[in-house]
């Protein structure tokens, strides 16, 4: 592992809501944590492509409510993904989505599941709100940044 890629990693962390992040390559372990940020909901099962069908108790919130497109409020508003991973549309393949477009959803309701480092973290709706958009398919990885939700606030 490079200087450059060291530099990049603890850019992009300290710019994430992870709160901890172990790498491990050959004989380099990098720990980098912090506080007041997202805590890993649970362990990922051992088997490959399934998702444990009860998560953990506490569920923490990752949302990161974004400007809607061109600040029209009838855009709505954005919530983006606040770390690089895998997007889950639902709690395992033969569940229904957490969420789809019209549905109303709570403060605290599950909007989807993001996989990083085979750690599985609820992303919950930080406000009450309408689903316009689902912007991401299940299995996709998704970007920090990037838009999965365009929502309407209730």
């Amino acid at each position: 592992m490079n200087d450059e890629l060291i530099k990049t990693l603890i850019d992009k962390f300290s710019a994430s809501q992870v709160a901890e992040l172990d790498i491990e390559e050959g004989s380099l372990h990098i720990i980098l944590r912090k506080e007041c940020a997202v805590r890993p909901v649970y362990q990922a099962p051992a088997v490959p492509g399934t998702l444990p069908a009860n998560p953990a108790d506490g569920a923490v919130h990752l949302g990161l409510p974004g400007a809607g497109a061109a600040g029209s409020a009838a855009a709505g508003e954005t919530i983006t993904s606040p770390i690089v991973a895998t997007f889950y549309a639902a709690p395992r393949p033969d569940a229904p989505p957490f969420v789809t477009a019209g549905k109303k959803v709570q403060a605290g309701e599950t909007l989807c599941i993001l996989e990083a480092m085979k750690m599985m973290n609820h992303l919950e709706a930080e406000f009450d709100c309408e689903i316009l958009a689902v912007k991401a398919g299940s299995g996709e990885l998704v970007e920090y940044g990037q838009v999965l939700f365009e929502v309407k606030r209730l």
